[in-house]
């Protein structure tokens, strides 16, 4: 089988990949999305010689060039390519209200969630979710970017500065928890690996942020939410982050469609980039 790698560069993720899929006798070769072309009426499209095409990581750019990007992962779907994720998965997990819409609408539970464009509408929202409210960038991961507002006034300021520079507000109540949550990996609809993230001196739990970790056996409730949150998202391989509150109740707060695995494969002793080429050569098979 041969494998697209497509990313923003070739570091730990992109060499893992390369690494098993040499042990497992496939071939894999890294492509860097900023150097891709295609034609239209005489295709010169170097991922349609490949079998399946991995989506790795996508690099900062202009609109058209990230909108030009997920074209090329549609047209190839449209060929009848093995692309994974596919390109709405992406898109959708790339966009933290479609994910929480996604998610809300078939019943997943997340944190009440209020998204706007303006800071009159975001400090009622404010008010409704009880005065303690964590705002995210519509699009961002690993904890960048995230703050915890509890006063009026921040918030206020906050919301205008956000307005003012043409931001999406997505502002989440905040959920009281025990210190940790966990990071399921799923792939083909099955937890491969999952970990407890413990927050240390912060309310964030992201490794990125200075999480701790340690391995963990999902229970079967546990992992039956994981896997239903990445059918949801139309996610094949996904990274889902699920938090306790104070009584134990489960919401999932993220779902990554590009889940990064070094924390997790280190800490659970698997090797997560076997199981993923070993997914792409099961599924290109069908």
């Amino acid at each position: 089988m041969r494998i697209a790698i497509l990313s923003g560069g070739t570091g730990w993720h992109v060499q893992d990949v390369l690494r098993a899929a040499k042990d497992l006798r496939h071939e894999a070769t890294a492509f860097d999305f900023r150097q891709l072309a295609t034609g239209v009426h005489t295709l010169r499209d170097i991922l349609m010689n490949f079998d399946a095409i991995l989506v790795r990581t996508m690099p900062a750019g202009s609109l058209e060039q990230i909108v030009f990007r997920m074209d090329l992962l549609h047209e190839a779907v449209a060929r009848g390519q093995l692309v994974v994720n596919p390109p709405r998965a992406v898109e959708v997990c790339v966009d933290k209200y479609l994910t929480t819409a996604r998610l809300a609408r078939a019943g997943i539970p997340t944190p009440p969630t209020a998204v706007c464009q303006r800071s009159e509408e975001a400090m009622s929202a404010f008010a409704d979710l009880g005065r303690d409210v964590v705002v995210k960038p519509l699009f961002g991961a690993e904890g960048r970017g995230m703050c915890r507002l509890t006063d009026g006034e921040t918030a206020w300021r906050t919301f205008r500065v956000l307005e003012q520079t043409g931001q999406v507000i997505y502002l989440q109540q905040f959920v009281a928890h025990p210190g940790w949550d966990l990071r399921a990996f799923v792939i083909g609809g099955r937890v491969v690996g999952a970990m407890r993230r413990i927050a240390r001196n912060d309310w964030r739990t992201n490794v990125a942020q200075g999480g701790l970790v340690e391995p963990v056996q999902l229970q079967p409730a546990e992992q039956e939410l994981a896997r239903r949150a990445a059918e949801v998202v139309g996610c094949w391989i996904a990274g889902v982050d699920l938090l306790p509150d104070i009584t134990g109740a489960l919401y999932v707060i993220e779902v990554n469609a590009v889940p990064g695995w070094k924390a997790l494969a280190a800490t659970c002793g698997v090797d997560i980039a076997q199981k993923v080429v070993q997914f792409l050569a099961q599924e290109a098979d069908r």
